[in-house]
């Protein structure tokens, strides 16, 4: 182990004392509400960090056999699983990992659902309303993929089906959830009677510091008190890991073309930070603000080929020297499950920072896994 700052090459780290007051927040709501708080590793997978998970949640949700295979030989409990279409050579090894097993359409159900062992059977439903704004991550947008809508049920469901799963949120707030409640329960309420669980998916950021937990609370119990036969269960990603670290940067070159200065760090926002281009999402950056004004304003840039690995015009009190550090906050979630070597480019190192205050590096890179990705 070694002392946070002995340390000089890019780094994620983890903080041990933030992710356990996460998970403590989401274990007091879920006792307060009988309700199931399950991890989704398509935000996280740090699997370094379940045994500290496992003093407050029981189980996890997957969306892949390696995802399942995750949960049920480093979790050490079987997963609940969804995937838009399971791989027939894969599934018998799903379910074996699996304790709950949701159906994204009819004809992956009528092809798999004799298949599914002792799993529980779920469908995903389609509500039809969606409070997200970028398009890419709206599950309920005209033409999508996920789920079944309500015209696409009979009235009564097939005997082994006992659970709706639906997904509809991205890092939303509980009135988010109150007004997508209702639409939820105007459309498949009267199939509820038939069901022994309900899911509802992720993008519940309960660890945000606006949210509303006494709002929540109330939705959750009162949902329970007109349905007591149903399980409530949700599973957030980014609620568990969110502001729980940050990604260590640092700068290796500072170029200037038509009056802009762009600061070229040893990461790259394509291969550690994708969702900075996708989401598009702005992390803060320690000892900076957003800003085209100032004596000292830089783009960041990463260290890839790709035209377009930079993120925005930012403001500092000083001129940027080689080798300085540039800290990216709240880099937990959505990274290093969607980091990629494209170009070769070296993938940070990942650290935990202990609540005693020694960094345990838990995983370092090199060569070896660029290579063993294509062999």
């Amino acid at each position: 182990m070694m002392k946070q700052k002995d340390y000089t090459i890019p780094i994620y780290i983890i903080e041990e004392e933030k992710l356990r007051r996460n998970l403590q927040l989401i274990h007091d709501v879920a006792q307060q509400t009988q309700s199931e708080w399950i991890l989704a590793f398509k935000a996280f997978a740090l699997w370094r960090t379940f045994p500290i998970f496992r003093e407050y949640i029981n189980s996890t949700t997957a969306s892949s056999l390696n995802e399942a295979l995750l949960a049920c030989r480093e979790f050490g409990a079987k997963c609940h699983t969804y995937s838009p279409a399971y791989i027939d050579k894969e599934f018998d090894e799903i379910v074996a990992c699996s304790s709950h097993l949701t159906f994204n359409s009819w004809t992956q159900y009528e092809r798999f659902h004799d298949r599914a062992g002792i799993c529980s059977i779920g469908l995903r439903i389609n509500p039809e309303y969606s409070e997200v704004g970028t398009l890419l991550y709206n599950p309920c947008s005209p033409g999508t993929r996920f789920g079944l809508t309500a015209d696409q049920l009979p009235e009564t469901l097939p005997a082994d089906v006992e659970g709706f799963h639906c997904h509809c949120h991205c890092e939303s707030g509980a009135d988010v959830f109150e007004r997508t409640l209702q639409h939820i329960e105007e459309r498949f309420a009267p199939w509820f009677s038939q069901l022994k669980w309900i899911n509802f998916g992720g993008g519940h950021l309960l660890t945000r510091k606006d949210y509303d937990i006494d709002l929540l609370l109330r939705l959750i119990n009162t949902f329970h008190e007109r349905y007591p036969h149903l399980k409530i269960i949700f599973e957030p990603g980014s609620a568990f890991a969110w502001q729980t670290g940050s990604l260590v940067s640092h700068v290796v070159d500072v170029v200037e073309d038509r009056g802009i200065r762009t600061a070229i760090l040893d990461v790259s926002f394509t291969c550690h930070m994708p969702d900075c281009l996708e989401m598009p999402y702005t992390p803060e950056v320690k000892g900076a603000q957003i800003s085209d004004s100032g004596n000292f304003v830089y783009r960041l840039g990463g260290n890839s080929c790709l035209s377009g690995d930079f993120m925005g015009m930012w403001s500092f009190d000083h001129e940027l020297q080689v080798g300085e550090e540039i800290i990216f906050e709240d880099m937990i979630h959505y990274t290093t499950v969607k980091t990629n070597m494209f170009n070769g480019i070296s993938h940070p190192s990942i650290g935990m920072l202990h609540t005693y205050g020694t960094l345990e590096i838990l995983r370092e890179y090199g060569y070896e896994d660029y290579r063993n990705r294509m062999d």
